[in-house]
């Protein structure tokens, strides 16, 4: 099992998300290693409120099913809070040391329940832009290798304005 783990709502994204996500994944020493597990996002219809509700409360209850337990559970939410890189660093080191598996969950077009939300450990805002979810498994497989680098001391990461 991977000590990172990147959930999932929506599946077969376009091809350079695969290999951008891929890219940094494999960047990732093999004892940080990043895993990313796609879950197929319920059928909606957007004129139904109702329906949508329904339809994201099935995938959060999708996605607990699938995260193990014990897992540091870290929702992609635009109502967490904004990290810098040498945040999620500070974070990563105490994750590590704790020696708990992170699972980081991105979810469907409607987002998270508000239950869901409770659940986590953490809600991390990556932007207060809206991102294409596919492009949010970039970002966050960037941003972890570039943690990293900051914690390994690898010149990946330069920090300062220009990062």
């Amino acid at each position: 099992m991977a000590f990172f783990t990147l959930y999932t709502i929506g599946h077969r994204p376009p091809q350079w998300v695969r290999e951008g996500f891929a890219d940094y994944a494999k960047r990732l020493p093999p004892a940080w290693g990043l895993e990313l597990v796609e879950l197929k996002a319920e059928l909606r219809s957007s004129d139904c409120a109702a329906e949508r509700e329904r339809a994201r409360a099935r995938e959060c209850e999708r996605l607990r099913a699938r995260i193990p337990a014990g897992s540091r559970l870290v929702a992609l939410d635009e109502r967490g809070a904004a990290w810098t890189t040498e945040t999620l660093a500070a974070k990563l080191a105490v994750w590590r040391d704790a020696a708990r598996p992170v699972a980081f969950v991105i979810g469907g077009p409607d987002g998270f329940t508000d239950a869901f939300r409770r659940e986590a450990d953490e809600l991390w805002q990556l932007s207060r832009l809206t991102l294409p979810h596919a492009l949010v498994r970039v970002i966050v497989a960037e941003a972890l290798y570039r943690a990293w680098s900051l914690l390994a001391g690898h010149p990946y990461h330069r920090g300062g304005a220009t990062e």
